[in-house]
């Protein structure tokens, strides 16, 4: 997912925070007589963690507040006020803002914990996919064209090529390190968005140069996460193997 519908997705959630358990408590208005404060405050716990798990830590922090103030403004008497006349109610609204704040925070980093596993799962899947084209004895120029299209997928590239053996000009290149470097004589830049134009993945098996794969990002964007730059390096090294063990000559 790229950092534009990361930011886009959190900014829908901060809304969500305010106006779910808003919804939620003025639904249960028609039945706050008949339902105890105790049920009440759970069913806004469950709209709680309802936008936790698609949102921040902010979000979820977010909607607890505002499912405490809703409750104590629809569900508690004086209704439509924000005061609280019951002992037996400030106790629930408070413990309503005490678990929906630890229940949120916990369902947030569920949610990052499975993303990062799905994440892991999708960066094996694509390294041992390149790994048993190349052994199973594919052309060296299908092995590039696959690592191509992965690569675009990955780093969400608008596109991608592969050129032969030449390095013309000074082009930012991604490292092994998963760094993104400008290197000119007296001058290093690191970046940490993408650059305008083009930028390098160099290509080496054997010790030989081959080639790079010439990214063509959307400039401006943030880079993709440190673990999917390293996938991309580790992609470009098995191009590089399956060049090697075809022995073909180096193209200068």
């Amino acid at each position: 997912m790229s950092g534009y519908w990361f930011r886009l997705r959190d900014r829908v959630a901060l809304v969500a925070a305010l106006l779910v358990p808003f919804l939620v408590a003025l639904s249960l208005v028609p039945f706050r007589t008949g339902l105890s404060a105790t049920n009440e405050a759970l069913i806004l716990v469950v709209a709680v963690v309802a936008v936790a798990a698609m949102g921040s830590r902010t979000a979820g922090a977010l909607a607890a507040l505002s499912a405490a103030a809703w409750f104590d403004f629809f569900l508690t008497r004086p209704y439509q006020q924000f005061t609280i006349s019951d002992h037996a109610d400030v106790e629930t609204a408070v413990l309503l803002l005490v678990v929906g704040l630890i229940v949120s925070q916990l369902a947030v980093r569920a949610r990052r914990l499975q993303a990062v596993v799905v994440t892991d799962a999708a960066h094996l899947s694509c390294l041992l996919g390149t790994a048993r084209l190349v052994e199973d004895g594919s052309s060296p120029e299908a092995a590039v064209e696959h690592v191509r299209r992965e690569l675009v997928g990955l780093l969400g590239l608008r596109g991608c090529r592969f050129e032969y053996g030449t390095l013309m000009g000074h082009l930012p290149r991604l490292e092994h390190g998963g760094g993104l470097w400008l290197r000119r004589p007296g001058r290093i830049t690191e970046y940490a968005d993408w650059p305008d134009g083009e930028t390098e993945l160099r290509v080496v098996g054997g010790g030989h140069y081959y080639g790079r794969f010439l990214l063509n990002p959307h400039p401006g964007r943030p880079l993709p996460s440190e673990e999917a730059r390293l996938v991309a390096v580790a992609l470009a090294a098995q191009a590089g193997s399956a060049l090697d063990t075809a022995d073909l000559s180096h193209q200068g």
